[in-house]
Order: structure tokens, then C-alpha cells, then sequence
């Protein structure tokens, strides 16, 4: 009778339920852990390669939002292939956060070197233009030693960079390769501090700063007369185009743009990137590099801003707040980022305009999209993908090329032989205060490796730029002038492998210590597991001994 009482008993039930547990081999506990930490990450990290499966591998469509009485997309964009086909992403890149990770990592940027001229705009600030020809790049070839002519008629294409980002940074490297090989010629314009050029002023470029955009183009257009002018801006690039269009509506020299990822409202996408682990993490990287920034230029940003709040930064926001705001003379960081988004100039802009998005954009939120700003101005079309991440679209086996780089030439080609490209009405001329000079900056350089921002000397910059005196100049150089450009160049040869040698440290260094962040910060679940298994005896143990002892 008592066993029968005992075996009916709940405590009963959960000694057998224990033996029957201890049954179980361990290497199923382990499996079972294994596949609940796989689907942690596999939510965490946003992966999609089951969903990729169940498709076919065939990729999602691009959607499409425009006017529908817009003549951009009836002649423009309705002939474009890409932008009405479906992309998939590289398989083993199925997440937002791993392609993104990969860009600024190692993005498999091709090989060339820049030709530098220095604009110096109306405040005496300097800026970097990087050139790019289509002869440098011809048959796989590098720079022949041609120039452009005021006369050349051949389409030129503007890049502006975003944020901590310059003309060696991966996604510049393959928009500008991809572009020159095609034909076009290309520039990209670096703000200012970034591409090896010290800061010459007391203004700082930020997120909403349209005049160096405004009085580069201005610039080009008078320069090279013949060539039409397309634009194309990548994040805070793209909110800094899109603003300036919207802000000179047909009083503008492009003939048309494209914007990648643009942020559209900075103080959405303030709140969104403190929201999840994962985008504090891009916070935090993103804050590393502006604080390097800031390094770089100490003596006016200790004069102008405080430094001491610089330092002890430790996002976005407070750095805008210590730094960009005292700067740019902004009651509050919010007022800041309101003034500066660009979604408010988007129903302003009278040319013809291609958005990109990626709605799984880790760092740009789908919730700042302006959608019905966009289907209200029948010069914009808005084309939003499923997947992508933040300026990556890689595709392919190789992920050796990106999707939106393909996109972009194919609108901006197919807008060039048709009738809808934009004329400028009015002029206004450039004034004599701004000047390119062909001699490089010997201040202090900034070289930017994978979107970080590292200090260097007072040496060759090691960016894959060569400083040649190819283009016109619009100041006279004096013979001493050419004679010191003669030496510099002539010793670039013997340089080069060391140069590279150098990026490659750089790179190497920077990409291990980041990548070591992202593993502690991806396998955290794991490893907490781990560890409590292990000293769970132990920890057991000394509680033990201490309760004995009292």
C-alpha cells in the first residue's frame, strides 16, 4: 500500500522524470543547445536564407513608388531591367547585418588609383575631389596619362560619400570603377577633413551641410560646360543631395541623381539606432569613427565645441550634442536633426531622381522612408528592396559586385539618351573665391580603412590616390609649383608597395579588433551558457564551504 501511495505521489513523477532525463546521452543536450543558440542568432542577426530556399533562390522584386503621372518613370525608369527584376542577395551574405559587416570589413573593392585635385570653397575650406577617368580604366588599364578637355561631352558622375566615408572606402571603389568602365567619368567629392585633407576652416561638414555639394557642382558645371552632370549620394551623401535638391529646386546643374540609403529623417533614425543591441553596436563603430575624426582636427574642434564631451562619447547623439551642434551653432540635437533631414525637401525636387532603400537597412530605417512625399513628385521614383542591408546589395556566388551600383548606371544611362534629362535655367556663376590647386595638402591626413577613421603623419597618403596636375587648373601655377609636382610624382612608383603595405596593416588591424567585437557581441548566448556549466560545480562548491565555515 505505501509503494502504491509513493508511486502515485508527484514527487515520484519528477524522480522518474530526472532518471529518465539522465538517460539521454549528453551529445543530444549539446545538439539541442546548439540548435536553440543557431535560432537566437538566426533571428538576432536577421538571417533569411530559409526564405531564400523557399522561393527558389529566386529573390524578391524591387518595389516600385512614383507618381502616377510621372513622366520619370513612363520614360526612364519603366526601360530599366534591374529596377523591374527581383534581387537576391549572396547566399552565404543572407543577412542584413553579415553583407553590411562584409562592405566595411572587406567589400573586395577593385584596384585603381584616383587623380586629386583640391577645390578650395568660398570659406576657405578645402575639399578632395578624386577623379576617375574612363581612359584609366580602359582594357583593364590603369591611368594613361590623358586629361579631360573643357570640351568633353562625356557624361560626368558626382559621388558624394557618407558618413566617416571617403574615396577609398569599398562602396565608393566600386561605384566609381563600375561607372569609369562603363564609359562615364567619375569624381568623388570627400567632405571635408576626410581624404587625407586637413580642415583649413572653422566649419565641419554634417549630415545636413549643402554648400561644398552646392559650390562643388557649380564648380564642374562652369568648368566642363559640355558634360552633362548626374549625381549620386550614399547615406548622409544621400540626405545631404537630396536636401540640396530640394533646397535649389530647378536651379541646379544636374542633369539627374540617384540617392542609396539615405536616413531621409535623422530623428527617427536616432531613436531607431539606440533601440536593439545590434544597432547600438553600429552606434558605437559609428561613434569610434567620428571621435577619430575629431582627433585628427583637435585644435578647432577644442576652440569650438567641448572636447571634453567629445571623449566621453559614447553615441551618435552625444557626440552631435558635444560636437556638431556647438559647431554648427544648433539650439539642440534634435533641432539639428530636424533641420537637417531630408525628407521634408523631398516634394521640392524638380529633376529626375532615383531613391534606393533597403528595408531591412540596419542602420537607415524603413520607418523614415517619406512614401507618400515620394509618389507626390512626379521627379522622384522610389525603389525599395526586401533585403540588402546598408549600401551592400552584394549578389552573385563571388559577391565580387553591388546590386545598386548596377541600378544606378542603368537609370542614369537610360535617362541620358532621353529627353527627360534636367537643364539648368538659371546661372549662377562660381565665384573667384574658390579655386583647384593640383599640389596635395601637407597638413595632417586622415586615412579612412573600412568606414573607420585612423591618425597618420605628415606622409604620403595611403588611400590609392595619385596627385597628378592632369585637369586645367583655375589659377596659374608658377614653374616651382611644376617642378615640386614633377618630383612627387615621379617618386609615387617607388612608393606604391610600401603605401600598400601600410593600408594593409591598417586594415588588417582595425578589421581584427572589430571583428573580435562582433563574434563576443554575436555569441554572447553561447558563451554565458558555457561558462555557467562549467564553474556551476565550482561556484556550488565555495557556497558550500563558506556556509560550513559560518
Amino acid at each position: 500500500m505505501d509503494c502504491l501511495e509513493s508511486a502515485a505521489s508527484p514527487e515520484y513523477a519528477y524522480i522518474l522524470l530526472y532518471k529518465a532525463a539522465s538517460m539521454i546521452p549528453i551529445s543530444h543536450y549539446a545538439l539541442g543547445l546548439l540548435l536553440v543558440v543557431t535560432a537566437v542568432l538566426y533571428n538576432f542577426l536577421e538571417f533569411h536564407i530559409l526564405e531564400d530556399f523557399r522561393t527558389g533562390f529566386r529573390g524578391s522584386p524591387v518595389s516600385l513608388a512614383y507618381n502616377s503621372c510621372s513622366e520619370i518613370y513612363e520614360g526612364v525608369v519603366s526601360k530599366c531591367r534591374l529596377l523591374h527584376g527581383r534581387y537576391l542577395a549572396t547566399p552565404w551574405l543572407a543577412s542584413p547585418h553579415i553583407q553590411t559587416t562584409f562592405l566595411n570589413f572587406f567589400g573586395r573593392p577593385p584596384v585603381f588609383s584616383y587623380r586629386r585635385q583640391l577645390f578650395h570653397a568660398s570659406d576657405g575650406g578645402t575639399i578632395a575631389l578624386d577623379w576617375l577617368l574612363s581612359n584609366d580604366v580602359a582594357e583593364g588599364g590603369f591611368y594613361r596619362g590623358s586629361s579631360i578637355s573643357k570640351d568633353d561631352s562625356t557624361p560626368i558622375v558626382v559621388v558624394i560619400p557618407g558618413l566617416t566615408s571617403d574615396s577609398a572606402s569599398a562602396y565608393i571603389k566600386h561605384l566609381a570603377f563600375d561607372t569609369a568602365k562603363r564609359g562615364w567619368n567619375v569624381v568623388v567629392s570627400n567632405h571635408r577633413g576626410l581624404g587625407g585633407i586637413s580642415v583649413t576652416s572653422d566649419c565641419f561638414y554634417n549630415a545636413g551641410w549643402t554648400e561644398d555639394a552646392r559650390e562643388v557642382f557649380h564648380y564642374l558645371h562652369q568648368e566642363y560646360a559640355k558634360a552633362p552632370l548626374f549625381a549620386v549620394g550614399t547615406s548622409i551623401g544621400a540626405n545631404i543631395l537630396v536636401k540640396y535638391l530640394g533646397e535649389d529646386g530647378e536651379n541646379v546643374p544636374i542633369a539627374g541623381a540617384v540617392a542609396i540609403c539615405s536616413p531621409w529623417d535623422l530623428l527617427i533614425g536616432d531613436r531607431f539606432i539606440s533601440r536593439r543591441l545590434i544597432q547600438k553596436f553600429y552606434d558605437r563603430a559609428l561613434t569610434i569613427g567620428l571621435q577619430g575624426y575629431a582627433q585628427l582636427h583637435q585644435p578647432h574642434y577644442s576652440r569650438l565645441a567641448d572636447w571634453e564631451g567629445i571623449k566621453k562619447s559614447r553615441s551618435i547623439r552625444d557626440f552631435d550634442n558635444y560636437a556638431t551642434c556647438l559647431v554648427g551653432k544648433f539650439e539642440t540635437v534634435d533641432t539639428y536633426y530636424r533641420r537637417c533631414s531630408s525628407a521634408s525637401f523631398v516634394g521640392n525636387v524638380s529633376i529626375p531622381l532615383l531613391c534606393v532603400s533597403a528595408l531591412d537597412d540596419p542602420l537607415c530605417t524603413r520607418e523614415a522612408i517619406p512614401w507618400d512625399e515620394c509618389r507626390a513628385n512626379k521627379n522622384v521614383v522610389l525603389a525599395t528592396t526586401r533585403h540588402g542591408g546598408h549600401l551592400a546589395f552584394f549578389e552573385g556566388l563571388t559577391a565580387t559586385g553591388l546590386w545598386w551600383v548596377r541600378a544606378s548606371f542603368e537609370f542614369l544611362s537610360v535617362l541620358h539618351c532621353s529627353p527627360f534629362m534636367h537643364k539648368r535655367k538659371a546661372q549662377n556663376p562660381l565665384g573667384p573665391h574658390s579655386s583647384l590647386q593640383s599640389s596635395i595638402d601637407q597638413g595632417p591626413y586622415l586615412n579612412v580603412t573600412d568606414g573607420m577613421v585612423a591618425a597618420m603623419g605628415n606622409e604620403p597618403i595611403a588611400n590609392d590616390v595619385e596627385h597628378l596636375p592632369d585637369f586645367p587648373p583655375n589659377a596659374a601655377q608658377t614653374s616651382e609649383q611644376a617642378t615640386t609636382v614633377k618630383d612627387r610624382n615621379s617618386s609615387i612608383i617607388t612608393n606604391r608597395i610600401g603605401r600598400c603595405l601600410n593600408e594593409l596593416f591598417l586594415q588588417k588591424r582595425t578589421s581584427m579588433w572589430l571583428l573580435g567585437y562582433i563574434a563576443i557581441l554575436s555569441s554572447w548566448p553561447l558563451v554565458g551558457a558555457a561558462l555557467h556549466f562549467v564553474f556551476k560545480k565550482k561556484l556550488g562548491k565555495v557556497s558550500h564551504a563558506k556556509l560550513k565555515n559560518n
